[in-house]
C-alpha cells in the first residue's frame, strides 16, 4: 500500500510519478523501496488518469449498497442494515478523497 500512497500523494501534489519521485517519497517516509515494484507501479500508472480512478472507487462502495436494497422482499431488513454499515464506511473515503480531488 505505501507504493500506491506515495502515487496518490505526488498525484495530489501535481508532481511526475516517475520511478524516482516515487523511491524519494518512501525513502523520506522511511520505506526500504524494492525497486521492481517500484518500476511496476509506474508502469501501470501509465495513462491512468488517477483523479478518474479515484471517483470510480469511491462512487464503487455506494453502487455495490444500493442493488440489494432494490430488490426488496424478505431480506429487505437485512439489506437496510447492510447498506447502513457500507454508507458509515463510504463515509471514511469521501474523507479521504477530498484530501486528493
Amino acid at each position: 500500500m505505501e507504493y500506491v500512497y506515495a502515487a496518490m500523494l505526488l498525484h495530489a501534489a501535481e508532481k511526475e510519478i516517475d520511478e524516482k519521485s516515487v523511491k524519494a517519497v518512501l525513502k523520506g517516509a522511511g520505506v526500504d523501496a524494492d525497486a521492481a515494484r517500484v518500476k511496476a507501479l509506474v508502469a501501470s500508472l501509465a495513462g491512468v488518469d488517477i483523479a478518474e480512478a479515484m471517483t470510480q472507487a469511491v462512487a464503487a462502495p455506494a453502487a455495490a449498497a444500493a442493488a440489494p436494497a432494490a430488490a426488496g422482499g424478505a431480506d429487505a431488513p437485512a439489506a437496510e442494515e447492510a447498506e447502513e454499515e457500507e454508507e458509515e464506511e463510504a463515509g471514511g473515503f469521501d474523507g479521504l478523497g477530498s484530501l486528493f480531488g
